[in-house]
């Protein structure tokens, strides 16, 4: 089944673990062997032939880069200048992908439809295809100053999400507090005018609330899962998905297994240890789908290869071309057809569709 997946950090990948995604992730594990400089180093599911062989032919494809100020002692630049550079760095290897004929930005509703009649079509082979992305911004602090969210989006980006951990220069993300104040006021305005989306994923409840009261546009949460499940920060509460609903949000749900489980200890707990298996995420569907009474909210944002690999992801997943066991699944737990298509591309591309038209 065509599948859209609303969150991958592709050029991270690329480029801050040095990965050719052009290969299997077999070819990239086994080049990894033996290094430990990261805990998930020859762990990798994802990459564009995978994306292929699962059908995932549309991705929401992340520019990140954080700005830490001298008291924040989480990893990140030391100035938003050389965190503007960072994304720079990023979007370049996209546009390289695309001159090898790998990916295609997909940023106006004309590309969206001839992208999808390509991957739907049948009069190409899956594996000559390109995927489909579309740029967004995960934490806005590489935005120096509003001028940049122009030339951004000149470039083709067209989701945001503010904050992403801890506090950021226009929003306070996962683990942090706090309003998002006039800059980050600014920032909506501004996106609001571009018809740049959303993103409320990593935004903390202070900066949430804020920010769908300041925020008259489309609104999505690329990556979230469920907080009555998973009592964490960095999950949503029934009220703010009632709200996200309300606003005719989609939820991507995430599969980073701390994310899916409770009581997750990093570098203890084991995927088949805490039962973490694609089951789980239906979990997490169903109590989306329980509060909003239909299927229309919710979708696949998977986060895979989100610094984070088989040691933190189902422990059914080989690679993310396994996404494909999840309309099984579904119709297992009594999900029709239509809801299916729904969670593995519909709700993306309705959603898209109202945003550009």
């Amino acid at each position: 089944m065509f599948t859209i997946d609303a969150h991958l950090d592709l050029s991270m990948n690329a480029l801050e673990w040095n990965r050719d995604l052009r290969l299997p992730v077999t070819s990239i594990n086994q080049r990894e062997e033996g290094l430990s400089d990261k805990p998930d180093r020859a762990k990798a599911v994802v990459s564009l032939p995978e994306l292929r062989k699962g059908k995932i032919g549309l991705v929401i494809a992340t520019q990140i880069a954080r700005y830490v100020a001298p008291d924040n002692h989480l990893p990140g630049l030391h100035s938003p200048e050389q965190a503007w550079a960072q994304t720079q760095g990023q979007l370049a290897w996209y546009n390289a992908m695309e001159d090898a004929g790998e990916m295609v930005q997909i940023n106006n509703l004309e590309l969206l439809n001839e992208h999808i009649s390509r991957w739907t079509n049948n009069e190409l082979s899956d594996a000559s295809k390109p995927i489909g992305y579309i740029l967004s911004l995960e934490g806005a602090d590489s935005i120096i100053n509003i001028d940049y969210l122009h030339k951004a989006h000149a470039k083709g980006l067209r989701a945001v999400g503010p904050a992403h951990y801890g506090p950021g220069r226009y929003a306070q993300g996962t683990d942090a507090t706090g309003l998002m104040g006039p800059k980050g006021h600014e920032l909506l305005r501004e996106m609001e005018k571009l018809n740049i989306i959303l993103d409320a994923t990593h935004l903390c409840d202070d900066s949430f609330w804020e920010a769908l009261d300041h925020f008259n546009g489309h609104i999505w949460a690329s990556h979230n899962n469920c907080r009555s499940l998973v009592n964490h920060n960095r999950q949503y509460s029934d009220e703010q998905i009632k709200a996200l609903i309300e606003r005719g949000a989609v939820i991507g749900l995430a599969l980073d297994a701390w994310m899916m489980v409770p009581g997750w200890v990093r570098g203890q707990s084991t995927p088949r240890g805490t039962g973490c298996n694609l089951e789980v995420m239906i979990n997490h569907l169903d109590h989306i789908c329980q509060i909003a009474g239909n299927t229309l909210h919710v979708g696949v944002g998977s986060d895979l290869d989100g610094a984070f690999g088989k040691e933190q992801c189902p422990y059914d997943i080989q690679s993310i071309a396994d996404l494909q066991n999840i309309p099984a699944i579904m119709e297992k737990r009594g999900y029709t057809q239509s809801d299916i298509n729904n969670l593995m591309h519909g709700n993306w591309l309705r959603f898209l569709r109202k945003a550009w038209s």
